[in-house]
């Protein structure tokens, strides 16, 4: 008879048992938009747990990316919405849809590195390491003590009044 060549992903599987690639793959896709889902209301919790004031909070999960929607009480609130978010394992941007209530000038953000410390971003944005409470109250509550800083975590760096 000889060899016969078939487009191997298509068609139903033998005997009924199984799915086929398309089939597979729509449930794959139905997975991932569950666990997107899961994602998305594991980081309104967050958010809600730490008492922010956000007015019709919604975030959407979309791969590594969160989508945050709201109404947020001030700019403080909004730039400490987006923290947690950010800061949280899998997720590697934040696209910040929200509002403020009432508007202010955005802070700045710092990225910690290796050798770190609250003193030392203090020293490089207010040329006083002794200011680093200023940067530790404003990262509160997500920041419990001022020793507590990971490589990665990316900081608030409000402008001294």
């Amino acid at each position: 008879m000889g060899l016969f060549s078939f487009i191997k992903d298509a068609g139903a599987k033998v005997f009924g048992i199984g799915k086929t690639t398309a089939e597979e793959a729509a449930d794959a896709a139905e997975a991932a938009r569950a666990v997107a889902a899961d994602k998305a209301n594991h980081l309104v919790n967050a958010v809600d747990a730490l008492g922010f004031e956000v007015v019709d909070l919604d975030i959407e999960v979309d791969g590594d990316t969160a989508l945050v929607y709201g109404e947020a009480a001030n700019q403080e609130t909004r730039e400490k919405v987006v923290l947690v978010i950010g800061n949280t394992e899998g997720i590697a941007a934040v696209d910040d849809r929200m509002t403020t209530a009432i508007e202010a000038p955005q802070a700045q953000f710092h990225a910690v590195v290796s050798g770190d410390t609250l003193g030392k971003i203090a020293k490089k944005y207010y040329g006083n390491a002794m200011k680093y409470p200023v940067i530790f109250e404003a990262n509160k509550p997500m920041l419990t003590h001022p020793d507590k800083i990971y490589v990665g975590q990316v900081l608030r760096i409000p402008a001294l009044d």
